[in-house]
């Protein structure tokens, strides 16, 4: 969208903090729809190997308890506590599962 409105590539930080001062239209619209329910970048890592990356989370994404490369066993995590149930989600990222445990009814 910067680039859509004439924004350069890189600002220096004068520049940053005179657009952020003096917002153009369509940025304090665009800022405004924001809900601040999803944050727009997050970083997955592995909890068995450390592997990270950056991802835009998708909708489906619930909140992850662990994230692990999708090649690594699931033997190698934690088992859930007594009571709890453990789901997977596959196709998080670029090559990872979603683990999410929660409680038995």
């Amino acid at each position: 969208m910067a680039t859509r409105h004439g924004l350069p590539a890189r600002l220096s930080a004068a520049e940053l903090a005179e657009l952020e001062r003096n917002p153009p239209a369509w940025l304090a619209q665009s800022r405004a729809n924001r809900t601040g329910k999803r944050p727009v970048w997050v970083e997955l890592r592995c909890y068995i190997c450390d592997f990270h990356e950056t991802a835009r989370p998708k909708k489906w994404w619930p909140e992850f308890d662990l994230v692990v490369c999708e090649f690594h066993d699931t033997s190698a995590l934690p088992g859930p506590a007594a009571g709890w149930r453990r789901s997977e989600f596959d196709g998080v990222g670029s090559r990872f599962r979603g683990i999410v445990d929660t409680l038995d009814p």
